[in-house]
Protein backbone atom coordinates (compact mmCIF):
# COMPACT_ATOMS: atom_id res chain seq x y z
CA UNK A 1 0.00 0.00 0.00
CA UNK A 2 2.40 2.60 -1.26
CA UNK A 3 1.44 6.42 -0.56
CA UNK A 4 2.90 8.77 -2.56
CA UNK A 5 4.89 11.70 -0.80
CA UNK A 6 2.66 14.58 -1.25
CA UNK A 7 4.62 17.52 0.80
CA UNK A 8 4.27 20.73 -1.99
CA UNK A 9 5.79 23.80 -2.07
CA UNK A 10 5.67 25.86 0.99
CA UNK A 11 3.80 29.09 1.36
CA UNK A 12 4.79 31.45 4.20
CA UNK A 13 1.51 33.68 3.19
CA UNK A 14 -0.68 30.78 3.80
CA UNK A 15 0.89 29.48 7.29
CA UNK A 16 -2.18 29.85 9.21
CA UNK A 17 -0.06 28.87 12.88
CA UNK A 18 3.24 31.40 11.98
CA UNK A 19 0.46 34.27 11.20
CA UNK A 20 -0.80 34.03 14.43
CA UNK A 21 2.48 34.00 16.17
CA UNK A 22 4.17 36.60 13.89
CA UNK A 23 1.41 39.27 13.33
CA UNK A 24 1.81 42.71 11.59
CA UNK A 25 4.69 44.43 9.84
CA UNK A 26 8.01 45.90 10.49
CA UNK A 27 10.16 48.79 9.88
CA UNK A 28 12.08 48.75 6.29
CA UNK A 29 15.36 48.63 8.01
CA UNK A 30 14.11 45.06 9.59
CA UNK A 31 13.27 43.65 6.57
CA UNK A 32 16.50 44.81 4.60
CA UNK A 33 18.24 43.03 7.38
CA UNK A 34 15.92 40.04 6.76
CA UNK A 35 16.17 39.88 3.21
CA UNK A 36 20.69 40.18 3.24
CA UNK A 37 20.25 37.43 5.50
CA UNK A 38 18.13 35.07 3.48
CA UNK A 39 20.63 35.79 0.75
CA UNK A 40 23.33 34.55 3.54
CA UNK A 41 21.14 31.31 3.83
CA UNK A 42 21.19 31.12 -0.93
CA UNK A 43 24.99 31.29 -0.37
CA UNK A 44 25.47 28.59 2.62
CA UNK A 45 23.23 26.55 1.26
CA UNK A 46 25.06 26.14 -2.38
CA UNK A 47 28.60 25.91 -0.21
CA UNK A 48 26.74 22.76 1.58
CA UNK A 49 24.93 21.39 -0.93
CA UNK A 50 27.59 18.14 -1.74
CA UNK A 51 28.70 17.81 2.61
CA UNK A 52 24.98 17.46 2.62
CA UNK A 53 24.52 14.68 -0.17
CA UNK A 54 27.74 13.04 1.06
CA UNK A 55 27.35 12.60 4.12
CA UNK A 56 23.66 13.70 5.23
CA UNK A 57 21.45 12.99 2.29
CA UNK A 58 18.20 14.37 2.28
CA UNK A 59 16.92 11.56 -0.33
CA UNK A 60 17.30 9.03 2.53
CA UNK A 61 14.56 10.45 4.66
CA UNK A 62 12.48 11.10 1.94
CA UNK A 63 12.80 7.18 0.83
CA UNK A 64 12.07 6.52 4.31
CA UNK A 65 8.94 8.58 4.47
CA UNK A 66 7.76 7.36 0.99
CA UNK A 67 7.95 3.70 1.86
CA UNK A 68 5.72 1.20 2.17
CA UNK A 69 4.07 0.73 5.79
CA UNK A 70 0.80 -1.33 4.98
CA UNK A 71 -0.55 -3.55 2.13
CA UNK A 72 -3.34 -5.23 0.85
CA UNK A 73 -4.14 -8.71 1.39
CA UNK A 74 -5.92 -10.25 -1.21
CA UNK A 75 -7.28 -6.86 -3.24
CA UNK A 76 -8.55 -3.33 -2.17
CA UNK A 77 -11.42 -5.62 -0.61
CA UNK A 78 -9.72 -7.29 1.52
CA UNK A 79 -7.82 -6.26 4.64
CA UNK A 80 -4.80 -3.60 4.97
CA UNK A 81 -2.00 -5.21 7.06
CA UNK A 82 0.57 -3.83 8.41
CA UNK A 83 4.00 -4.39 6.22
CA UNK A 84 5.61 -6.28 9.06
CA UNK A 85 2.62 -8.78 9.18
CA UNK A 86 0.35 -10.39 12.62
CA UNK A 87 1.39 -9.87 16.11
CA UNK A 88 -0.15 -10.07 19.08
CA UNK A 89 2.57 -10.97 21.86
CA UNK A 90 5.56 -9.15 22.38
CA UNK A 91 6.68 -11.77 24.83
CA UNK A 92 6.14 -14.82 23.71
CA UNK A 93 3.85 -17.08 25.95
CA UNK A 94 3.56 -13.99 28.16
CA UNK A 95 -0.57 -13.73 27.55
CA UNK A 96 -1.47 -11.96 30.56
CA UNK A 97 -1.13 -8.80 31.77
CA UNK A 98 0.62 -9.68 34.98
CA UNK A 99 2.91 -11.82 32.96
CA UNK A 100 3.99 -9.38 30.73
CA UNK A 101 4.41 -7.26 33.89
CA UNK A 102 6.57 -9.89 35.33
CA UNK A 103 8.67 -10.58 32.67
CA UNK A 104 9.53 -6.86 32.32
CA UNK A 105 10.63 -6.72 35.51
CA UNK A 106 13.16 -10.03 34.92
CA UNK A 107 14.44 -7.85 32.27
CA UNK A 108 14.96 -4.35 33.58
CA UNK A 109 14.91 -5.32 37.55
CA UNK A 110 16.95 -2.07 39.33
CA UNK A 111 16.33 0.32 36.57
CA UNK A 112 13.92 3.12 37.60
CA UNK A 113 10.44 2.90 36.43
CA UNK A 114 8.44 5.32 38.25
CA UNK A 115 8.83 8.77 39.37
CA UNK A 116 7.21 11.28 41.46
CA UNK A 117 8.51 14.87 41.89
CA UNK A 118 7.74 15.69 45.84
CA UNK A 119 5.45 19.18 46.05
CA UNK A 120 7.78 21.10 48.36
CA UNK A 121 5.88 24.75 49.33
CA UNK A 122 2.57 25.84 48.18
CA UNK A 123 1.76 29.26 47.63
CA UNK A 124 -1.37 31.51 47.84
CA UNK A 125 -1.83 34.04 44.92
CA UNK A 126 -4.43 36.84 45.03
CA UNK A 127 -5.64 38.44 42.16
CA UNK A 128 -7.13 41.85 41.70
CA UNK A 129 -10.54 40.73 42.16
CA UNK A 130 -9.51 38.87 45.51
CA UNK A 131 -9.42 35.24 44.16
CA UNK A 132 -6.60 33.03 45.41
CA UNK A 133 -4.46 30.60 43.36
CA UNK A 134 -2.18 27.63 44.37
CA UNK A 135 1.18 28.34 42.91
CA UNK A 136 3.35 25.45 43.78
CA UNK A 137 7.21 25.37 44.20
CA UNK A 138 8.15 21.38 43.14
CA UNK A 139 11.67 19.21 44.06
CA UNK A 140 13.36 16.84 42.16
CA UNK A 141 11.58 13.79 40.70
CA UNK A 142 12.31 10.45 43.20
CA UNK A 143 12.24 7.22 41.85
CA UNK A 144 11.33 3.66 42.54
CA UNK A 145 13.10 0.80 40.27
CA UNK A 146 11.00 -1.65 38.23
CA UNK A 147 11.99 -4.04 41.07
CA UNK A 148 10.57 -1.99 43.89
CA UNK A 149 7.13 -1.27 42.16
CA UNK A 150 7.47 -5.24 41.86
CA UNK A 151 7.95 -5.45 45.46
CA UNK A 152 4.82 -3.48 46.04
CA UNK A 153 2.39 -5.04 44.12
CA UNK A 154 3.45 -8.33 45.52
CA UNK A 155 2.41 -7.09 48.85
CA UNK A 156 -0.72 -5.35 47.73
CA UNK A 157 -2.69 -7.39 45.27
CA UNK A 158 -3.17 -10.39 48.41
CA UNK A 159 -4.44 -7.39 50.59
CA UNK A 160 -7.20 -6.50 47.77
CA UNK A 161 -7.84 -10.41 47.13
CA UNK A 162 -8.81 -10.43 50.57
CA UNK A 163 -10.76 -7.65 50.80
CA UNK A 164 -12.69 -9.18 47.82
CA UNK A 165 -14.07 -11.66 50.53
CA UNK A 166 -14.70 -14.63 47.84
CA UNK A 167 -16.98 -12.56 45.64
CA UNK A 168 -16.09 -11.71 42.19
CA UNK A 169 -15.40 -8.01 42.96
CA UNK A 170 -14.71 -5.21 40.76
CA UNK A 171 -12.70 -2.63 42.00
CA UNK A 172 -12.97 1.00 40.85
CA UNK A 173 -10.08 4.04 40.39
CA UNK A 174 -11.41 7.34 41.04
CA UNK A 175 -8.11 9.54 40.97
CA UNK A 176 -5.71 11.49 39.36
CA UNK A 177 -2.78 10.24 37.12
CA UNK A 178 -0.13 9.44 39.42
CA UNK A 179 1.90 6.46 40.77
CA UNK A 180 -0.83 4.84 43.21
CA UNK A 181 -3.00 4.67 40.47
CA UNK A 182 -0.44 2.52 38.08
CA UNK A 183 0.62 0.49 41.29
CA UNK A 184 -3.18 -0.11 41.66
CA UNK A 185 -4.24 -1.16 38.40
CA UNK A 186 -1.07 -4.01 37.96
CA UNK A 187 -1.92 -5.17 41.71
CA UNK A 188 -5.55 -5.79 40.20
CA UNK A 189 -4.16 -7.27 37.35
CA UNK A 190 -2.27 -10.09 39.48
CA UNK A 191 -5.28 -9.93 41.70
CA UNK A 192 -7.01 -10.62 38.62
CA UNK A 193 -9.50 -8.22 39.80
CA UNK A 194 -11.60 -6.04 36.97
CA UNK A 195 -10.84 -2.56 36.92
CA UNK A 196 -13.48 0.39 36.38
CA UNK A 197 -12.17 3.70 35.33
CA UNK A 198 -13.60 6.88 35.60
CA UNK A 199 -12.38 10.12 35.39
CA UNK A 200 -10.79 12.67 38.24
CA UNK A 201 -13.30 15.12 37.08
CA UNK A 202 -16.62 13.55 36.98
CA UNK A 203 -18.83 14.47 39.62
CA UNK A 204 -20.88 12.00 41.98
CA UNK A 205 -23.80 10.71 40.20
CA UNK A 206 -21.46 9.85 36.76
CA UNK A 207 -19.56 7.84 39.34
CA UNK A 208 -22.29 6.39 41.09
CA UNK A 209 -23.51 5.13 37.96
CA UNK A 210 -20.59 3.28 37.05
CA UNK A 211 -20.43 1.99 40.47
CA UNK A 212 -24.11 0.67 40.15
CA UNK A 213 -23.88 -0.46 36.70
CA UNK A 214 -20.64 -2.94 37.71
CA UNK A 215 -21.61 -3.77 41.23
CA UNK A 216 -18.03 -3.08 41.90
CA UNK A 217 -17.36 -3.24 45.72
CA UNK A 218 -13.90 -1.44 46.38
CA UNK A 219 -13.75 2.38 45.44
CA UNK A 220 -9.74 3.55 45.36
CA UNK A 221 -9.62 7.34 44.92
CA UNK A 222 -7.19 10.05 46.47
CA UNK A 223 -7.17 11.94 49.54
CA UNK A 224 -7.55 15.10 47.35
CA UNK A 225 -11.17 13.84 45.71
CA UNK A 226 -12.46 12.29 49.02
CA UNK A 227 -14.80 15.28 49.09
CA UNK A 228 -16.34 15.00 45.82
CA UNK A 229 -18.08 11.34 47.49
CA UNK A 230 -19.48 12.13 50.66
CA UNK A 231 -22.74 10.17 49.77
CA UNK A 232 -21.52 7.61 47.83
CA UNK A 233 -21.47 4.57 50.13
CA UNK A 234 -25.23 5.46 50.67
CA UNK A 235 -26.15 5.74 46.65
CA UNK A 236 -24.05 2.33 46.34
CA UNK A 237 -25.44 -0.67 48.40
CA UNK A 238 -22.26 -2.86 46.59
CA UNK A 239 -19.50 -0.88 48.11
CA UNK A 240 -17.47 -1.86 51.10
CA UNK A 241 -14.03 -0.79 51.21
CA UNK A 242 -12.63 2.84 50.48
CA UNK A 243 -8.96 3.19 50.01
CA UNK A 244 -7.35 6.62 49.59
CA UNK A 245 -4.07 7.48 48.16
CA UNK A 246 -1.76 9.91 50.53
CA UNK A 247 -2.17 13.31 50.26
CA UNK A 248 0.80 15.28 47.46
CA UNK A 249 0.74 18.13 49.80
CA UNK A 250 2.35 16.74 52.99
CA UNK A 251 1.77 19.56 55.13
CA UNK A 252 -1.71 20.04 54.34
CA UNK A 253 -4.64 18.61 57.16
CA UNK A 254 -5.39 14.93 56.93
CA UNK A 255 -8.73 14.50 55.38
CA UNK A 256 -12.04 14.29 57.66
CA UNK A 257 -13.00 10.41 57.52
CA UNK A 258 -15.88 11.06 59.65
CA UNK A 259 -18.53 10.96 56.97
CA UNK A 260 -17.81 7.63 55.80
CA UNK A 261 -17.46 5.93 58.90
CA UNK A 262 -21.20 4.53 58.59
CA UNK A 263 -21.05 4.02 54.78
CA UNK A 264 -18.16 1.51 54.28
CA UNK A 265 -16.83 -1.40 55.93
CA UNK A 266 -13.35 -0.91 55.52
CA UNK A 267 -11.52 2.29 55.12
CA UNK A 268 -7.96 2.00 54.60
CA UNK A 269 -4.97 4.27 53.47
CA UNK A 270 -3.34 2.90 50.32
CA UNK A 271 0.36 2.50 52.17
CA UNK A 272 -1.60 0.12 54.54
CA UNK A 273 -2.55 -2.66 52.06
CA UNK A 274 1.61 -3.48 52.05
CA UNK A 275 1.27 -4.03 56.29
CA UNK A 276 -2.28 -6.65 55.16
CA UNK A 277 -0.60 -8.66 53.16
CA UNK A 278 -0.80 -12.29 54.27
CA UNK A 279 0.68 -13.97 51.62
CA UNK A 280 1.91 -14.07 48.40
CA UNK A 281 0.35 -14.47 44.93
CA UNK A 282 3.06 -16.63 43.04
CA UNK A 283 1.02 -17.26 40.12
CA UNK A 284 -1.57 -14.59 39.06
CA UNK A 285 -5.09 -16.71 38.05
CA UNK A 286 -5.83 -14.44 35.42
CA UNK A 287 -6.49 -16.03 31.89
CA UNK A 288 -6.01 -14.18 28.72
CA UNK A 289 -10.03 -14.34 28.04
CA UNK A 290 -10.88 -13.18 31.94
CA UNK A 291 -11.68 -9.42 31.87
CA UNK A 292 -9.06 -6.65 32.95
CA UNK A 293 -10.89 -3.34 32.89
CA UNK A 294 -14.12 -1.72 32.50
CA UNK A 295 -13.42 1.45 30.96
CA UNK A 296 -16.14 4.11 30.51
CA UNK A 297 -16.04 6.49 27.67
CA UNK A 298 -18.38 9.40 26.48
CA UNK A 299 -19.09 7.65 23.21
CA UNK A 300 -21.61 9.74 20.57
CA UNK A 301 -25.25 9.23 22.61
CA UNK A 302 -26.54 9.33 25.73
CA UNK A 303 -24.94 8.24 29.38
CA UNK A 304 -20.80 7.18 29.46
CA UNK A 305 -20.97 3.31 28.32
CA UNK A 306 -18.23 0.99 29.77
CA UNK A 307 -15.98 -0.64 27.02
CA UNK A 308 -14.80 -4.27 28.27
CA UNK A 309 -10.98 -4.99 27.69
CA UNK A 310 -9.72 -8.59 28.53
CA UNK A 311 -6.44 -9.25 29.45
CA UNK A 312 -5.55 -10.40 25.76
CA UNK A 313 -6.84 -7.42 24.31
CA UNK A 314 -4.24 -5.34 26.33
CA UNK A 315 -1.19 -7.58 25.73
CA UNK A 316 -1.79 -7.49 22.17
CA UNK A 317 -2.36 -3.63 22.16
CA UNK A 318 1.21 -3.32 24.13
CA UNK A 319 2.84 -5.41 21.04
CA UNK A 320 0.84 -3.30 18.49
CA UNK A 321 1.52 -0.22 20.12
CA UNK A 322 5.30 -1.11 20.77
CA UNK A 323 6.12 -1.89 17.28
CA UNK A 324 3.74 0.79 16.06
CA UNK A 325 5.94 4.06 17.68
CA UNK A 326 9.10 1.69 16.98
CA UNK A 327 11.67 4.76 18.57
CA UNK A 328 11.30 3.76 22.62
CA UNK A 329 14.27 2.20 24.06
CA UNK A 330 15.40 1.27 28.16
CA UNK A 331 17.16 4.87 27.88
CA UNK A 332 14.06 6.99 27.71
CA UNK A 333 11.95 9.10 29.87
CA UNK A 334 8.19 9.61 29.25
CA UNK A 335 6.19 12.15 31.14
CA UNK A 336 2.39 11.00 32.17
CA UNK A 337 0.40 13.30 32.87
CA UNK A 338 -2.87 12.66 30.88
CA UNK A 339 -5.73 10.92 32.63
CA UNK A 340 -5.10 7.11 33.39
CA UNK A 341 -8.49 6.53 33.22
CA UNK A 342 -7.89 7.11 29.10
CA UNK A 343 -7.37 4.00 27.23
CA UNK A 344 -4.58 6.71 25.85
CA UNK A 345 -2.62 7.39 28.54
CA UNK A 346 -2.47 3.79 30.38
CA UNK A 347 -1.39 2.15 27.04
CA UNK A 348 1.29 4.81 26.80
CA UNK A 349 2.53 4.13 29.76
CA UNK A 350 2.36 0.32 30.02
CA UNK A 351 4.30 0.21 26.60
CA UNK A 352 6.68 2.52 28.08
CA UNK A 353 7.38 0.33 31.00
CA UNK A 354 7.27 -2.78 28.36
CA UNK A 355 10.25 -0.95 26.53
CA UNK A 356 12.33 -0.48 29.87
CA UNK A 357 11.36 3.68 29.73
CA UNK A 358 11.42 5.56 33.13
CA UNK A 359 7.82 7.00 33.71
CA UNK A 360 7.79 10.58 35.63
CA UNK A 361 4.00 11.69 36.52
CA UNK A 362 3.36 15.36 35.81
CA UNK A 363 -0.17 17.06 34.81
CA UNK A 364 -1.09 19.30 32.64
CA UNK A 365 -1.26 22.18 35.52
CA UNK A 366 2.26 21.47 36.08
CA UNK A 367 3.68 20.30 32.85
CA UNK A 368 5.84 23.62 32.13
CA UNK A 369 7.44 26.56 33.94
CA UNK A 370 4.13 28.63 32.49
CA UNK A 371 1.78 25.78 33.27
CA UNK A 372 -0.86 27.60 36.09
CA UNK A 373 0.31 26.16 38.97
CA UNK A 374 3.77 26.66 38.48
CA UNK A 375 5.46 29.56 40.75
CA UNK A 376 6.54 32.29 38.97
CA UNK A 377 10.25 31.44 38.51
CA UNK A 378 10.64 28.49 39.44
CA UNK A 379 10.35 25.39 37.04
CA UNK A 380 7.64 23.00 35.80
CA UNK A 381 8.02 19.24 35.38
CA UNK A 382 9.89 18.94 31.77
CA UNK A 383 12.55 20.88 32.62
CA UNK A 384 12.84 18.73 35.95
CA UNK A 385 12.38 15.68 33.94
CA UNK A 386 13.66 15.85 30.82
CA UNK A 387 11.21 13.79 28.97
CA UNK A 388 12.37 12.14 25.49
CA UNK A 389 8.34 11.13 24.98
CA UNK A 390 5.31 12.26 25.76
CA UNK A 391 1.51 11.87 24.59
CA UNK A 392 -0.63 14.29 24.07
CA UNK A 393 -4.22 15.71 22.85
CA UNK A 394 -5.02 18.31 20.57
CA UNK A 395 -6.00 20.91 23.68
CA UNK A 396 -2.78 20.03 25.08
CA UNK A 397 -1.12 20.92 21.89
CA UNK A 398 -2.69 24.06 21.48
CA UNK A 399 -1.55 24.84 25.56
CA UNK A 400 1.94 24.24 24.29
CA UNK A 401 1.48 26.91 20.92
CA UNK A 402 -0.02 29.65 23.60
CA UNK A 403 3.01 29.29 25.41
CA UNK A 404 5.45 29.44 21.98
CA UNK A 405 3.33 32.15 20.99
CA UNK A 406 3.53 33.84 24.03
CA UNK A 407 7.36 33.52 24.21
CA UNK A 408 8.00 34.93 20.75
CA UNK A 409 5.54 37.84 21.34
CA UNK A 410 7.26 38.96 24.26
CA UNK A 411 10.69 39.76 22.44
CA UNK A 412 11.37 42.64 20.66
CA UNK A 413 10.14 43.03 17.21
CA UNK A 414 13.51 42.05 15.57
CA UNK A 415 13.39 38.73 17.18
CA UNK A 416 10.43 37.88 15.98
CA UNK A 417 10.75 38.74 12.52
CA UNK A 418 14.53 36.27 12.86
CA UNK A 419 12.04 33.34 14.27
CA UNK A 420 9.57 34.15 11.31
CA UNK A 421 12.26 33.83 8.43
CA UNK A 422 14.24 30.72 10.46
CA UNK A 423 10.79 29.21 10.98
CA UNK A 424 9.88 29.96 7.40
CA UNK A 425 13.70 28.42 6.14
CA UNK A 426 13.87 24.77 8.38
CA UNK A 427 9.95 23.89 7.25
CA UNK A 428 10.84 24.58 3.66
CA UNK A 429 14.11 22.07 4.02
CA UNK A 430 12.36 19.78 6.45
CA UNK A 431 9.83 19.18 3.62
CA UNK A 432 13.08 18.67 1.17
CA UNK A 433 14.32 16.16 3.61
CA UNK A 434 16.93 17.84 5.13
CA UNK A 435 18.22 18.37 8.76
CA UNK A 436 18.87 22.00 9.97
CA UNK A 437 20.88 21.89 13.28
CA UNK A 438 21.97 25.15 13.55
CA UNK A 439 19.22 26.31 13.79
CA UNK A 440 18.09 23.73 16.14
CA UNK A 441 20.66 24.59 18.57
CA UNK A 442 20.52 28.48 18.06
CA UNK A 443 17.11 29.24 16.88
CA UNK A 444 14.29 26.72 18.51
CA UNK A 445 16.44 25.55 21.41
CA UNK A 446 14.95 27.93 23.92
CA UNK A 447 10.89 27.01 22.71
CA UNK A 448 12.19 23.24 22.68
CA UNK A 449 13.56 23.88 26.14
CA UNK A 450 9.49 24.56 27.40
CA UNK A 451 9.54 20.74 27.22
CA UNK A 452 12.35 19.99 28.82
CA UNK A 453 14.76 20.40 25.33
CA UNK A 454 15.18 15.93 25.17
CA UNK A 455 11.97 15.08 23.32
CA UNK A 456 12.43 12.77 20.46
CA UNK A 457 9.19 11.97 19.74
CA UNK A 458 5.48 13.18 20.56
CA UNK A 459 2.44 11.28 20.06
CA UNK A 460 -0.77 12.56 19.10
CA UNK A 461 -4.44 10.92 19.91
CA UNK A 462 -7.68 11.61 21.39
CA UNK A 463 -9.27 13.59 18.41
CA UNK A 464 -7.34 14.83 14.85
CA UNK A 465 -5.00 17.34 15.43
CA UNK A 466 -4.62 20.06 13.28
CA UNK A 467 -2.11 19.66 10.57
CA UNK A 468 -0.39 23.27 10.78
CA UNK A 469 -0.28 22.74 14.29
CA UNK A 470 1.23 19.34 13.59
CA UNK A 471 3.53 20.55 11.47
CA UNK A 472 4.28 23.76 14.02
CA UNK A 473 5.48 21.55 16.63
CA UNK A 474 7.71 19.57 14.41
CA UNK A 475 9.19 22.62 13.16
CA UNK A 476 9.27 24.11 17.03
CA UNK A 477 9.65 21.52 19.07
CA UNK A 478 12.86 19.11 16.28
CA UNK A 479 11.18 16.10 16.87
CA UNK A 480 8.67 14.08 15.20
CA UNK A 481 5.22 14.69 16.34
CA UNK A 482 2.56 11.84 15.07
CA UNK A 483 -0.76 11.10 15.31
CA UNK A 484 -2.50 7.82 15.91
CA UNK A 485 -6.13 6.46 15.72
CA UNK A 486 -8.39 3.66 17.97
CA UNK A 487 -10.73 4.01 20.54
CA UNK A 488 -11.91 2.49 23.82
CA UNK A 489 -13.16 -0.65 21.63
CA UNK A 490 -9.65 -1.11 20.25
CA UNK A 491 -8.20 -0.93 23.42
CA UNK A 492 -5.92 2.06 22.32
CA UNK A 493 -4.38 3.04 19.00
CA UNK A 494 -5.79 0.78 15.60
CA UNK A 495 -3.37 2.96 13.90
CA UNK A 496 -0.07 5.06 14.35
CA UNK A 497 2.02 7.42 12.19
CA UNK A 498 5.63 6.44 11.19
CA UNK A 499 7.84 8.26 12.69
CA UNK A 500 9.79 9.24 9.63
CA UNK A 501 6.56 10.30 7.73
CA UNK A 502 7.52 13.42 6.67
CA UNK A 503 3.15 14.19 6.25
CA UNK A 504 0.70 15.62 8.79
CA UNK A 505 -3.05 14.73 8.39
CA UNK A 506 -2.39 11.22 8.63
CA UNK A 507 -2.99 8.30 10.86
CA UNK A 508 -0.69 5.95 9.19
CA UNK A 509 -1.21 2.42 9.05
CA UNK A 510 -2.63 -0.03 11.12
CA UNK A 511 -0.62 -1.58 14.02
CA UNK A 512 0.86 -4.89 14.09
CA UNK A 513 -2.02 -6.39 16.44
CA UNK A 514 -5.27 -5.52 13.66
CA UNK A 515 -6.72 -5.49 10.06
CA UNK A 516 -8.69 -3.15 9.14
CA UNK A 517 -11.00 -3.22 5.94
CA UNK A 518 -12.63 -0.04 3.66
CA UNK A 519 -15.88 -1.58 3.08
CA UNK A 520 -17.94 -0.11 0.26
CA UNK A 521 -20.85 2.16 1.10
CA UNK A 522 -22.55 2.48 -2.07
CA UNK A 523 -25.03 5.12 -1.02
CA UNK A 524 -22.10 7.42 -0.30
CA UNK A 525 -20.44 7.05 -3.38
CA UNK A 526 -17.66 5.25 -1.09
CA UNK A 527 -15.65 2.62 -2.36
CA UNK A 528 -12.26 1.02 -1.93
CA UNK A 529 -11.57 1.06 -5.52
CA UNK A 530 -11.80 4.71 -5.35
CA UNK A 531 -8.28 7.34 -5.96
CA UNK A 532 -7.86 7.51 -2.79
CA UNK A 533 -9.38 4.47 -1.45
CA UNK A 534 -12.44 5.20 0.53
CA UNK A 535 -15.08 3.63 2.77
CA UNK A 536 -16.72 2.29 6.19
CA UNK A 537 -13.80 1.69 8.58
CA UNK A 538 -14.00 -1.91 9.91
CA UNK A 539 -11.65 -3.02 12.38
CA UNK A 540 -10.43 -6.52 12.97
CA UNK A 541 -7.69 -8.19 16.06
CA UNK A 542 -7.13 -9.50 19.40
CA UNK A 543 -6.97 -5.66 20.44
CA UNK A 544 -10.59 -5.62 20.02
CA UNK A 545 -13.30 -5.30 22.83
CA UNK A 546 -15.77 -7.83 23.19
CA UNK A 547 -18.47 -5.63 23.92
CA UNK A 548 -20.01 -3.09 25.79
CA UNK A 549 -21.58 -3.44 29.65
Amino acid sequence: MRRKLSIGVYDVNKDEKLGMVVKGSSPLWIRILMGILRAWFFIYDCLNYIPYQLFNPPVEKLRKSSAVKAQWIGGRDGPIRHVDGLKTEEFPGKDTVDKVWRHVVELYDEAPALGTRQLLTVHEDATNVGRIFEKWEMGEYEWMSYREVEAKIANIAPSLKDLTEGIEAKLVIFAETRAHWLITALSCFRANIPIVTVYATLGENAIAHAINETESSIIVTSSELLEKIGTLGKRCPTLRTLIYFPLVNKNAAQPDLSPFRNQFKNILPFDDLEKRMQYTIKESTARPEDMALIMYTSGTTGPPKGVILLHKNIVAALCGQTNGVGIITNKDTYIGYLPLAHIFELDAELTALCCGCKVGYSSPLTLHDRASKIKAGTHGDCHALKPTLMAAVPTIMDRIFKAVSEEVAASPRIMQELFKLNYERKRARYQEGYCSPFLDRIVFKKIRSLLGGHLKGVLCGGAPLNAETQRFMNICMCCPVVQGYGLTETCGAACVADINDLSTGTVGPPVRCCEIVLREWSEGGYSPFNDPPQGELLITGENLSPGLL
